[in-house]
């Protein structure tokens, strides 16, 4: 009998929520070096929300096995920090004279569409010298509101398989009385096989 009553862990590194969220931190360090200014409590706090968006991912998945609402908890500290980090980025072209672009414009729709691609996935950083400040606050806007709404998905789910398989401490109530259950059938089988023994033996016995 498999005794174990945790379910499985982590596996966070091939999320493609978590896979976004690492390439929103290692943009926006470059972005950071590049456009804001060394010293600025911005610079840090900017790759301080994208970092803990990635960590929070990666957390909240391992700690899955053992508490549902510190993963539910740890995902939804990772959508803030990036939620967070998307309202600097728009701070910033606002107070540079620079544009959002519209959702719908035909840049951001080609945007996303390179950022479907298998090259970006693989080389997210291949054109980030070659950016201006406003492409570049646009592409990381982009993603982030991606991977928010992935997280947001994740959430939803992550809620529904509570209700559907509750927290760790039912889980191991669960594994306790079925634990017990099996013991007494497995006492009672031998009990039952014991009582044969006999009553064969009392048979051959008499027949002697």
């Amino acid at each position: 009998m498999n005794k174990s009553f945790l379910p499985a862990a982590g596996g966070y590194r091939s999320m493609r929520v978590y896979k976004l969220s690492e390439i929103i931190h290692d943009l926006t360090v470059v972005f950071a070096d590049t456009f804001v200014e060394r010293g600025s409590r911005t610079r840090d706090q900017m790759v301080q929300a994208a970092r803990s968006g990635k960590q929070n991912i990666a957390e909240g998945s391992e700690a899955s096995a053992t508490s549902k609402e510190t993963e539910i908890k740890l995902t939804n500290v990772a959508k803030a920090s990036l939620e967070e980090l998307l309202i600097d980025y728009e701070d910033y072209l606002r107070q540079h004279s620079l544009n959002v672009w519209p959702a719908t414009c035909e840049r951001v729709m080609r945007l996303r569409e390179y950022l479907r691609t298998e090259q970006f996935m693989t080389e997210p950083l291949k054109y980030s010298g070659r950016m201006n400040a406003e492409e570049f606050c646009n592409l990381c806007i982009t993603l982030i509101n991606q991977c928010t709404y992935m997280l947001r998905r994740l959430l939803q789910r992550q809620q529904e398989q509570f209700l559907e398989a509750g927290g760790i401490k039912e889980r191991m109530y669960r594994a306790r009385v079925e634990y017990r259950q099996n013991l007494n059938r497995a006492s009672d089988r031998s009990d039952k096989s014991d009582m044969s023994d006999q009553s064969d033996g009392s048979d051959s016995s008499e027949n002697q």
